[in-house]
């Protein structure tokens, strides 16, 4: 599972990349929190998440784990998508309420995660998962 949400974070740090390159090509910075959220929420959460999971496989086995990424691997998408359409001046009824359903189901996927951490990761885990061969 660790691996999963790491490919998910790196689609998302060349698709925030790509939204700083696009705003500082074009001097418009309407999609800046765009940009903000596609890094942070994307990015550098789901390569913590990732992390976490594979130090931790009894998280990463955990069906919370599945949960949490389609979560937030179908949240975080409708979150941006309708963040984007409402920075352009789009925000019709129905797009911001799709933004409040992706952004309470990544939230809720994040809520899993935490569960899951507060469940499943245990300090003794570090020392016992400890595989450091010395001699090479």
């Amino acid at each position: 599972m660790g691996v999963r949400f790491l490919k998910m974070a790196v689609v998302y740090i060349l698709l925030g990349i790509c939204i700083g390159i696009y705003m500082g090509a074009t001097l418009n910075f309407a999609l800046t929190s765009v940009h903000a959220h596609t890094n942070l929420f994307g990015w550098a959460t789901l390569a913590l998440c990732g992390f976490t999971y594979l130090r931790f496989p009894k998280a990463a086995e955990s069906p919370l784990a599945r949960w949490h990424f389609w979560l937030q691997g179908i949240g975080l998408p409708i979150m941006l998508i309708t963040l984007a359409l409402m920075a352009h001046g789009y925000a019709p009824d129905w797009v911001t309420t799709l933004k409040r359903i992706g952004e309470s189901v990544a939230g809720i996927g994040i809520l899993i995660f935490a569960v899951n951490v507060f469940t499943n990761v245990k300090a003794m885990d570090i020392h016992n998962n400890h595989t450091h061969d010395v001699s090479k």
